[in-house]
């Protein structure tokens, strides 16, 4: 069997430690390796004299603040604790209530409760069952808006007092 040249002589590239390309004349010759490393820029000597016009710098900070002085002797000192208790804040309005119940501060007993749900008839309920008895539905069709949640009023109530807080009304 033949010997295969090596893939880089067979692709045309000079074999490892060969310059790639002949010395030309007028260039100085390949150096292997990195060239040595450059001087730097000299360490700095420090600051120059201030310019004139200019006093001396100064030299620290005064001596530091004193604290409060002890008390005298004959004299106690008493603690009073104050606690100070807000209001909480309490939003009443149409867009808090929904068709499921809500976590509040009730207004009127300012227990924290989650409001009772009941579902009443309301416009729209009516006017699906005048619809579906134009439509001909008049038999016994037309009360299905009145079994269906999603088409009366929910009426929000207070489980602790029973008042009544808000509605979301359909339509």
């Amino acid at each position: 069997m033949s010997e295969k040249p090596p893939p880089y002589q067979a692709a045309g590239y000079p074999p490892p430690g060969q310059a790639a390309y002949p010395q030309q004349p007028g260039y100085p010759p390949p150096q292997q390796g990195y060239p040595p490393p450059q001087q730097g820029y000299p360490p700095p000597q420090g600051y120059g004299p201030p310019p004139q016009g200019y006093g001396p710098p100064p030299q620290g900070y005064g001596p530091p603040p004193q604290g409060y002085a002890p008390p005298p002797q004959g004299q106690q000192t008493s603690t009073t604790t104050t606690i100070i208790q807000q209001p909480q804040t309490v939003v009443v309005g149409s867009g808090l209530y929904g068709e499921a119940p809500v976590s509040m501060v009730c207004p009127y007993c300012t227990a924290t409760i989650v409001t009772s749900v009941v579902y009443t008839p309301g416009t729209l309920t009516w006017l699906a069952c005048g619809g579906l008895i134009l439509v001909g539905c008049w038999v016994g069709c037309c009360l299905i808006p009145f079994c269906i949640d999603g088409m009366q009023d929910a009426v929000h109530s207070c489980p602790n007092c029973r008042r009544q807080l808000g509605v979301c009304r359909r339509m």
